[in-house]
């Protein structure tokens, strides 16, 4: 299709040769935003959390962005089109984490457009659309137990029933957004017209060992995984460990243990689904005693909806028939469902074009973890550019880790996407 707004297609403005190294000097210093001395966790509307929108906002205002703070605490950096007012490019990703966390997770997605927009700022370089760069306030769900709530905000898709959530220390989300100057009254204002947007672009590490086990620095993302969620309880009978023979046995863990087991074969072998039972207990268990309670988590994952929908639907069949034939009750109770967003094909392509003019191989892979661009879609198209992880990819733990070059090489990707971006949508 012909493309409706397009960047100036002149060469691509070089970045400064230590953008990667600003960009994991600037992580280090977000980091020491925690509420907890010795590790990093910011969460929803604390004081860390506050104060690492103010660093934010530092950062934007010096990169010649206007910037606001929305009703949901998001924090937005505005990078002016040549002509004002103009429709926006949006990117960004949350500055929320989890406990003990990492420094990369989300945060790397904020500060790597921040830095590219202070070159384009020093070079006087303005694009025929905006670029809005979005530090979405609340991802993980760690104090109020809801997700996504910065992008559900942005999207107009934010469930007001959470506002009476209650944290620890049992305050509502209402009292705590009250206390921080927010009216929750006004949450609907936060919504961006969807007119107004072009699409969304988030940078995010992998979070996962692909990149680095085949030596790539950046993959483009082809859809953010659906995902399935329940608790199993199982309910056997108990007996003593010496006396009771196997064959009469109703173990409620060996149970447990063969449905994890179909769970592993089931979503073996086929690439993009995965399975994982993450908690398992045996309530009041001892070692002498055959388990009679069994109670466990299934997550189940695939980028196509239609293959997850199977997986679970073989994987109930299958508990049915084990409690079955080992004469145990089951309990099932559905915790999540979420769809599977694909990425844009015409933002990947643009992806895509913008890794190959940096000299590196062209991966396309699914991202199993959930983002802000899931919620993003409800008004915009999105497309994901995954960043190499070290450490075996380890994520959501304070050895998550990556490189200065490869903060570099993202960086690079993503300023040559903005460059050369074409709306054909």
């Amino acid at each position: 299709m012909a493309a409706t707004l397009s960047a100036t297609p002149a060469a691509p403005a070089s970045l400064a040769a230590d953008t990667g190294a600003r960009i994991m000097a600037w992580a280090d210093t977000l980091a020491a935003h925690t509420e907890q001395p010795g590790m990093l966790t910011r969460t929803y509307l604390t004081d860390a959390h506050h104060g690492a929108a103010a660093q934010l906002t530092e950062w934007m205002q010096a990169a010649g962005m206007t910037v606001r703070r929305d009703v949901a605490g998001n924090v937005i950096g505005r990078y002016e089109g040549t002509e004002p007012g103009a429709p926006a490019l949006l990117t960004g990703s949350h500055f929320d984490t989890v406990r003990d966390a990492g420094r990369y997770d989300g945060n790397l997605g904020v500060i790597l457009p921040i830095a590219c927009v202070a070159e384009w700022n020093r070079q006087g370089r303005r694009f025929p659309f905006a670029l809005e760069v979005v530090g979405f306030a609340e991802e993980e769900g760690v104090r109020f137990k809801a997700t996504l709530l910065g992008s559900r905000a942005i999207a107009g898709t934010f469930d007001t029933n959470v506002l009476d959530n209650v944290d620890d220390s049992g305050q509502t989300m209402r009292e705590v957004m009250r206390a921080a100057g927010f009216d929750a009254a006004q949450l609907p204002g936060a919504q961006h017209d969807r007119g107004k947007v072009l699409g969304f672009i988030e940078v995010h590490i992998e979070q996962g060992p692909v990149l680095l086990n085949e030596g790539l620095p950046v993959g483009v993302v082809t859809a953010i995984s659906g995902a399935t969620r329940y608790i199993v309880e199982l309910e056997g009978l108990a007996g003593h460990a010496g006396t009771v023979p196997m064959d009469m046995r109703r173990d409620a863990a060996m149970a447990g243990a063969e449905i994890g087991l179909y769970i592993e074969k089931r979503c073996g072998g086929k690439p993009g689904l995965v399975g994982t039972v993450g908690q398992f207990n045996v309530p009041n268990g001892a070692t002498n005693v055959v388990p009679g309670r069994a109670v466990f988590s299934i997550d189940i994952r695939a980028g196509v909806d239609a293959e997850r929908e199977a997986a679970v639907n073989d994987v109930l069949a299958g508990i049915e028939r084990i409690c079955a034939r080992r004469n145990v009750r089951v309990q099932l109770r559905k915790t999540h469902e979420a769809a599977s967003v694909p990425c844009a094909p015409w933002l990947q392509a643009q992806w895509a074009a913008a890794v190959a003019r940096q000299g590196v191989p062209v991966r396309h892979l699914p991202s199993g973890a959930g983002h802000d661009a899931m919620a993003i879609a409800a008004i915009a198209d999105v497309a994901m550019l995954f960043v190499r992880c070290g450490n075996g990819g380890i994520s959501h733990h304070p050895t998550e880790t990556m490189t200065a070059e490869d903060a570099q090489t993202a960086a690079a990707v993503f300023a040559d996407f903005v460059e050369h971006f074409q709306r054909t949508q």
